[in-house]
C-alpha cells in the first residue's frame, strides 16, 4: 500500500531548530497541496524523520534463496555477494519471473531490484545457452552498473554481455556485438542507433527488461523505447520496474505487457532510513558559506550534492576544490570516461564530495553515502525522491538536506 509521508489535516505551522552548527535555522512553511510535476514543491515535503526498524520492518520472507528454482552456482554467487535473505521485491517477484510471467515491480530505491531480475534471467540462460535478453535502462550509469552486477553473478558461467550506451565508443560496441552474447544492456538512444545499423537483431530476444521505466518517460525516451518494443517478438517476456507510478506508467504497462503479475513493496515515497530536513539560508549568508560549514563536520564523510544545471554543478565543484575539499562532478557535458572516473573515485572513497545533476539521481547503488544535499531544489517531487534515494540504502541510516533561500 502506498502512503504519503504527510497528510493535509489543517493549516498548522511547525518550527525546527537545526542540529547542524552554523547551518542556518530550519522551519516548515505552511502546507499546500502540490502536484508531481511543474508546481512549486512545498518545503514541508523535504522534512521527515527517519524510522530505523529492526530487520526488514516486520517483513517475513516466504523464501530463502535456496528455495528458488535456480542453479546452485547462482546460489553460491549470491552467498559470495553477501546476501543472506531475499529483500521483499526479490522474495515476491523472482518466482513469477522464473515461471515466465510478465511482471511489474514497484519498489523503493535501494531494495535489491537489480538482483531481483538478474538472478532469474541468468538462470534462464543457464537452462538455454542460446537465450538472449535485452535490458533497457535510462542512464549510462545505471546500464553500466547493471552490467557489472551481471558479470559478478555470472562469473565462470560462460555467458557474455555487451553494454551499449551513448557517450562511449560505438565502434567498440559494434565490435563486441559481432561475438556471441546472451545479454545486451543499453540506453534507448544508443540501442536504437545500433538497431538501425543492423547490429542488433531484435527478433532474437525473448526477454526484455525495462528498468527505471518511469525515468525513461521523464527523460523523453518513450518513442525510442516504443521503437525497441515494436521490434521484439510478440511472445516475449517483459519485466517492468519503476520506483514511482504516475498515470503515464500505467499506459505504458498496458501497451507493452500481457496480463502482468504486479508486485508492489513500496510503502512510502521516501526511504524510512533517511532523515530529511531543510536548511534555510539566513540573510547575509550564501549557500556556499553554509555548505562549507557542513562539509567541515566529521559526519559529512561521503556527500552527494545535487545542482540544477551542468554549469552550476561544474562551478560548485571547482569552488569546493578551491576551498580544499576533495570533490568531483558528473553532468551531461562530461564524456563517458570522465563520468565513470568521477563515480569510481566516489565509490572508492577517494573523494569526499560528488556534485551532480539529476543524471546521477536514478538507480546508482553507491555504498555508504552519508548525506545527500539538494543545493538546488529539484524540479519535481519525483526527482527529489530519487535524489535522496542515494542514501539510506540497504537498511543503513542516511541524511538528506535541502537548501531553501
Amino acid at each position: 500500500m502506498h502512503t504519503r509521508s504527510f497528510n493535509n489535516r489543517g493549516p498548522k505551522k511547525y518550527l525546527f531548530q537545526s542540529h547542524y552548527k552554523n547551518a542556518g535555522s530550519l522551519r516548515l512553511c505552511r502546507r499546500r497541496p502540490i502536484g508531481r510535476t511543474g508546481e512549486r514543491i512545498d518545503p514541508a515535503k523535504f522534512i521527515n524523520k527517519a524510522v530505523m526498524a529492526e530487520g526488514n520492518e516486520n517483513f517475513m520472507t516466504e523464501h530463502k534463496f535456496q528455495d528458488f528454482k535456480i542453479d546452485q552456482r547462482l546460489i553460491r554467487a549470491i552467498a559470495n555477494k553477501g546476501y543472506k535473505i531475499p529483500t521483499p521485491i526479490q522474495d515476491q517477484i523472482i518466482p513469477h519471473i522464473i515461471e515466465g510471467f510478465d511482471v511489474v515491480g514497484i519498489a523503493d530505491t535501494g531494495t535489491g531490484k537489480t538482483a531481483a531480475f538478474l538472478l532469474p534471467l541468468i538462470n534462464k540462460i543457464l537452462l538455454n545457452p542460446k537465450e538472449q535478453v535485452l535490458i533497457v535502462a535510462p542512464t549510462h550509469e545505471l546500464a553500466i552498473q547493471t552490467d557489472q552486477e551481471f558479470k559478478f553473478f555470472s562469473r565462470g558461467m560462460r555467458m557474455f554481455s555487451v553494454c551499449c550506451v551513448g557517450g562511449a565508443s560505438i565502434g567498440r560496441q559494434i565490435s563486441e556485438l559481432r561475438y556471441n552474447y546472451n545479454l545486451i544492456i543499453g540506453t534507448p538512444g544508443r540501442l536504437k542507433d545500433l538497431i538501425e545499423r543492423k547490429m542488433i537483431n531484435l527478433s532474437r530476444f525473448s526477454t526484455v527488461v525495462l528498468d527505471e521505466a518511469d525515468r525513461m518517460l521523464d527523460m523523453g525516451f518513450i518513442n525510442d523505447t516504443r521503437f525497441i518494443m515494436n521490434g521484439v517478438p510478440k511472445g516475449r517476456q517483459v519485466l517492468f520496474f519503476a520506483a514511482t507510478f504516475p498515470y503515464e506508467v500505467e499506459r505504458i504497462i498496458k501497451e507493452f505487457l500481457r496480463n502482468p503479475v504486479r508486485v508492489s513493496v513500496k510503502t512510502r515515497d521516501t526511504s524510512k532510513n533517511v532523515e530529511q530536513n531543510i536548511v534555510r539560508i539566513e540573510q547575509g549568508k550564501t549557500k556556499l558559506d553554509v555548505l562549507n560549514n557542513l562539509l567541515n563536520q566529521r559526519e559529512f564523510n561521503k556527500v552527494l550534492i545535487f545542482g540544477r544545471t551542468k554549469y552550476g554543478v561544474e562551478k560548485l565543484s571547482k569552488m569546493l576544490i578551491h576551498k580544499g575539499f576533495k570533490a568531483e562532478s558528473i553532468h551531461g557535458n562530461k564524456n563517458h570516461s570522465q563520468r565513470q572516473r568521477a563515480l569510481g573515485m566516489f565509490k572508492d572513497n577517494r573523494i569526499q564530495v560528488l556534485v551532480a545533476t539529476d543524471v546521477a539521481a536514478r538507480g546508482l547503488d553507491i555504498a555508504d553515502v552519508s548525506h545527500v544535499i539538494n543545493y538546488d531544489i529539484p524540479a519535481t517531487y519525483d526527482d527529489y525522491i530519487h535524489r535522496i534515494g542515494r542514501t539510506g540504502r540497504w537498511n543503513k541510516r542516511g541524511t538528506a538536506l535541502t537548501f531553501i533561500d
